[in-house]
């Protein structure tokens, strides 16, 4: 019988089971990783990562991940490669063979075929014995004890395995790279990432409507200038210098503690000192000032001059958060 205890224990008993080979891997490093490493860094052409059936699967991501990272490279399957598909790879690639028993036969049919070419070989494999792990320059070991399946015979554990070296390789690249955040955002211009790590203040900043007045305007003029911009605030000016601000609650503040305002301008209400960004600052920097001073709305600079008004919503609307 189907039961909501059984299928938590089994889900436990299969993250842990992944967990325990992963954990492993470290003690399986050996110097063949790092000369992997440095062939990849070192490699004037692209890194070529191949293999079959779920090691296929696995070496796609692997390609999407070195792509995405600084490393130029693409996917080549095991099966096609010997069907003209072997054209891709070029004299001055490296290629990674992904197999987690190393004997397969679009395997053994395609290392020879590799090797010809003169191209340096990685193996990634659970076998170190095998034909992959014998004829490899470089192998990295993928071992794992068992698979998490119930018949031991489903890729699991190993696939997660082989998924964890690519990634190791990629973050070492990295790190060898000294690839930043300005670099990642190259390679994702796309979508909430890249608008994350490219979109700058000036991006998105309606420069035709900013709110001002000078310290010496009236209350109406003010309110007049809040009401029309509809940002909720005006930036207070003088010399084209920001020397302070209004928002409508400085507004409800005032009337609630004067009967007329008459007598009163835009000097004796506003904010002096307000929190604000240069135009060319990261969007996602003036989200985490709102943020951490719990306001809407951020008075623009650009080199010291007053450029506008960026509001919460304009970058909830973005969808950056």
């Amino acid at each position: 019988m189907i039961s909501k205890e059984n299928i938590l224990a089994s889900a436990k008993k299969t993250i842990l089971s992944e967990s325990a080979s992963i954990a492993k891997l470290s003690d399986f490093l050996t110097d063949d990783f790092a000369k992997s490493v440095e062939i990849i860094f070192n490699c004037k052409g692209r890194l070529v990562v191949t293999g079959i059936g779920k090691s296929a699967i696995i070496a796609q991501k692997m390609v999407a991940s070195f792509n995405s990272t600084g490393t130029p490279s693409l996917f080549l399957h095991a099966a096609e490669a010997i069907h003209g598909d072997l054209g891709m790879v070029q004299p001055n690639d490296v290629t990674i063979c992904i197999s987690k028993s190393g004997n397969s036969p679009e395997i053994k049919a395609l290392v020879p075929l590799l090797k010809r070419f003169g191209n340096p070989l990685i193996g990634m494999t659970a076998n170190l014995t095998s034909y992959l792990g014998k004829e490899s320059d470089y192998i990295l070991n993928a071992h794992v004890d068992e698979e998490s399946c119930p018949n031991n015979l489903a890729p699991t554990n190993s696939t997660t395995a082989q998924l964890v070296l690519g990634d190791a390789l990629a973050v070492c690249l990295m790190e060898i790279r000294d690839f930043k955040s300005e670099d990642f955002a190259k390679y994702h211009p796309g979508g909430a990432l890249g608008k994350k790590l490219l979109l700058r203040v000036g991006d998105m900043l309606d420069m035709s409507h900013k709110p001002m007045v000078t310290s010496d305007s009236s209350i109406k003029k003010v309110i007049f200038e809040i009401s029309e911009k509809r940002l909720g605030v005006t930036a207070v000016i003088e010399n084209e210098k920001l020397i302070g601000i209004i928002t409508d609650g400085d507004i409800r503040r005032m009337l609630n503690n004067n009967d007329t305002f008459t007598h009163l301008s835009a000097k004796d209400i506003m904010t002096k000192n307000p929190k604000t960004i240069e135009l060319k600052s990261m969007v996602v920097d003036a989200f985490n000032i709102l943020e951490d001073n719990s306001i809407t709305q951020l008075v623009v600079v650009d080199q010291g001059k007053y450029a506008g008004i960026l509001h919460l919503h304009d970058i909830l609307k973005e969808g950056i958060i």
